[in-house]
């Protein structure tokens, strides 16, 4: 796959603030990482819904759910970008093997630019614990290790999962600012548009949460 590059778009920081479930390359890959504290307004939970003037092709029209969101920055995934790839070629990468053809044809998402090349899986919390894994809230945690690949395999993994190649990542104060710029509506994430809606649908179902005409979006605040 891709290797990861620098870039300047909203979303494309390098490096992930800590605590979004993937650790640093500089610390062990299969340690969990515990969460700074949240800042008294977190967006943590939230949709980010790309305002139609957001000219960055990675995110023109998109979603994403924020999985963290502290003093450090942020980190979300795109939830309705699909990309080339299928479940099964990611783990025939990883040299995984799987027998089954549903969970072999699962699709998966572009969640962003940064770090294309890394897999994260948004799934509901359950019961099991897994190596390397980020509990974003009482029901969803983010999960950056093989393990979770190895059980859905089997047939053995979440009830619930999306997986996606890449995050979207900003700074401390960086999503702050595209905010104030209008760039993004906000609005707490509905499950049902993370796991059931159809991808071309979900832009328009997380409209419909804020409450807005998508046709009066240009002169929206921004804020939900």
């Amino acid at each position: 796959m891709a290797k990861s590059t620098s870039s300047k778009h909203p979303g494309g920081r390098t490096d992930p603030p800590a605590g979004t479930g993937r650790p640093s390359p500089r610390d062990n890959p299969d340690a969990a990482v515990r969460p700074p504290a949240r800042p008294a307004h977190s967006l943590t939970g939230h949709f980010l819904i790309a305002m139609p003037g957001l000219g960055d092709p990675n995110f023109a029209h998109g979603i994403t759910y924020l999985c963290q969101h502290s003093e450090e920055g942020a980190m979300g995934l795109v939830i309705n970008r699909l990309s080339d790839y299928r479940l099964g070629d990611v783990l025939a990468q990883m040299r995984m093997t799987c027998e089954r053809e549903e969970v072999a044809a699962t699709p998966v998402l572009l969640g962003g630019p940064v770090q294309p090349e890394r897999g994260f899986v948004l799934h509901d919390s359950g019961d099991r614990q897994w190596d390397s894994s980020f509990r974003i809230n009482d029901s969803l945690t983010v999960t950056t290790s093989r393990d979770i690949l190895a059980a859905m395999a089997d047939g053995q993994g979440p009830r619930r999962a999306l997986i996606a190649l890449g995050y979207a990542g900003w700074g401390a104060g960086q999503l702050e600012q595209e905010l104030r710029e209008n760039a993004w509506l906000t609005v707490e994430a509905d499950e049902r548009i993370l796991f059931d809606i159809a991808l071309e649908d979900r832009w328009n179902a997380a409209v419909a949460l804020v409450g807005v005409d998508p046709a009066h979006l240009t002169s929206y605040s921004g804020r939900a």
